[in-house]
């Protein structure tokens, strides 16, 4: 079970898919205020400020040049990786940052972001339907697994599309910080998913 101090970083980009990266904001920073001591903070590539993929005009807690060390680090999907997968000093500095974390996860078409650098190599692994060829063109040797919200493998934690991001959010917390935590934060997010229209998947 994590200490006190345990940090997370969220990787941002142009184009970056809002609830991919909010989900587990929110999930992580309600943690926090419910004491369990955790540090969640996003990091801004290539600059603070940034355009995400439906509009969202955000600025990014630290530069990425400033990016502090993390216990895990997300990286969110959207349009914006399609452009991200092939800026090799972005991915070279990536994965030179995530080779000092504990946790490499994933949300959406993140997963070609941490296929491209490596840490999908021989793993078992989930992403967005839609986004599914994309994802395998750069993570050729994983497993994925399209019919789950999301999947660990070792300190690998991938999750399907948007909103499955604070279920796996959910989880890694639970398993941190204990189920009790989860349970409590959970709660205070008032998250039950009941859509009106049911399941379509």
């Amino acid at each position: 079970m994590a200490e006190h101090g345990f940090s997370i970083a969220i990787v941002l980009f142009p184009g970056v898919e809002e609830l991919d990266f909010v989900g587990p904001w929110e999930v992580f920073s309600m943690a926090k205020l419910l004491g369990t001591g955790l540090d969640v903070f996003t990091l801004g590539w290539p600059e603070k400020r940034l355009t995400c993929g439906k509009g969202l005009v955000v600025e990014a807690t630290h530069a990425w040049a400033d990016r502090p060390r993390a216990d895990a680090i997300i990286v969110p999907g959207g349009k914006g990786t399609r452009t991200l997968v092939n800026e090799d000093q972005f991915l070279a500095e990536l994965r030179a940052y995530m080779a000092d974390a504990n946790w490499h996860v994933s949300v959406c078409t993140g997963a070609a972001i941490l296929g491209k650098i490596g840490f999908l190599e021989g793993r078992r692994a989930t992403t967005n339907r839609s986004g599914i060829d994309f994802v395998r063109a750069h993570a050729p040797r994983t497993e994925f697994l399209q019919d789950e919200r999301y999947v660990q493998d070792s300190g690998v934690v991938t999750s399907a599309g948007v909103s499955a991001g604070i279920d796996m959010s959910l989880w890694l917390l639970g398993h941190l910080f204990g189920q009790d935590t989860a349970r409590d934060t959970q709660r205070a997010m008032e998250y039950y998913p009941e859509p009106p229209y049911g399941t379509t998947r």
